[in-house]
């Protein structure tokens, strides 16, 4: 012990024993460890951690921080921007005033059982009852939850004779579809024509030869090798038949038309791809495409040639570049 102040100077420990010869030595005994000190290791073990954890953490943040503010902002699309800001407020008004009521329009019409009760919300409901009918018997009729839709867009269509209301929609499972609205006889009702992508016969039976030989159809349009043929003389085109209710899809394919880029034909769907690739719509609406990228909507007239036991197809004229129900073609055609 010490002779100062009788303590035992080994801290608690006792020396090793003497070990005889041949016997291994033993180690001290944990238990022999002050209990006090381990805790207070412990402790510091502890803190020493959450500390470490803590500024981790805060160098994280930092970063986080640091890299978000100084990441240039990506602007949003032209069209969406111009949508905006170009509205005019007299179509800002017109909007906030029919909005509910073409909602409500599209609604009933999908809540429909019937032809009979669908026709008494459609456009010109007379005359087109009887192609309604007829297309229905030909095209499997689209199902959909009309409660469970959810309007995202809707804009003032200025057509050159009339303004219409057009609104994009999706579905719970991600799909786009839209729909047309125009005043008659005081009532918003819905251009089916639009709606239904209608045509004159099923276009994968057209090409299989079925139905008449001519006929008009609402189509998907691609131009083939833009790029490589910009400067020849003619518009390589291949046209696809839409899925109504499934905006990013296309369906059958027709094989390749050659149209003159000095025809009427030829200066319209000219205009139409590039306003197409401008971001831009017919009749200058202010929504984004939900078209499949690098595809126009167009309205044509096509003919099949059966001829010494082959087939062919003849692109007759274009009608419009959209779906509407107006016989505008939608775009300006160059001098």
């Amino acid at each position: 012990v010490c002779g100062s102040c009788g303590r035992n100077p080994s801290l608690g420990t006792e020396p090793p024993a003497a070990v005889a010869p041949g016997f291994a030595p033993v180690a001290v005994a944990a238990s022999r460890v002050h209990p006090g000190r381990k805790r207070k290791r412990s402790r510091m073990m502890v803190k020493l951690v959450c500390g470490w954890l803590v500024a981790v953490a805060a160098i994280l943040y930092g970063a986080h921080w640091f890299l978000n503010s100084s990441a240039p902002v990506v602007p949003p699309p032209a069209t969406q921007v111009a949508a905006r800001i170009s509205v005019p407020a007299e179509d800002t008004a017109l909007l906030n005033k029919v909005r509910q009521l073409c909602a409500e329009t599209f609604v009933a019409f999908l809540a429909a059982g019937t032809p009979e009760e669908r026709n008494q919300f459609v456009l010109a409901p007379i005359t087109t009852a009887a192609r309604m009918v007829k297309f229905d018997s030909l095209n499997p009729i689209l199902t959909i939850d009309p409660q469970a839709l959810k309007l995202v867009r809707s804009a003032v269509v200025h057509f050159p004779s009339r303004l219409g209301i057009e609104m994009q929609w999706t579905t719970p499972d991600g799909h786009s579809l839209d729909a047309l609205f125009m005043e008659e006889n005081g009532e918003w009702r819905l251009d089916w024509d639009h709606y239904a992508r209608a045509s004159d016969f099923p276009w994968a039976l057209f090409l299989a030869g079925s139905g008449e030989d001519q006929g008009e159809f609402r189509l998907l349009a691609r131009e083939r090798l833009a790029n490589e043929r910009k400067s020849a003389d003619t518009v390589s085109i291949v046209l696809y038949a839409p899925r109504p209710g499934f905006a990013g899809e296309t369906g059958f394919q027709s094989p390749e038309f050659i149209v003159p880029r000095s025809t009427r034909d030829g200066h319209l769907l000219d205009a139409a791809f590039q306003l197409d690739r401008r971001g831009e719509n017919p009749f200058g609406v202010m929504l984004p495409s939900i078209n499949p990228e690098g595809l126009i909507r167009v309205r044509v007239k096509v003919r099949r040639i059966e001829q010494d036991l082959q087939r062919r197809f003849e692109l007759v004229e274009v009608v419009a570049c959209h779906w509407y129900a107006v016989d505008e073609p939608g775009v300006e055609i160059p001098e």
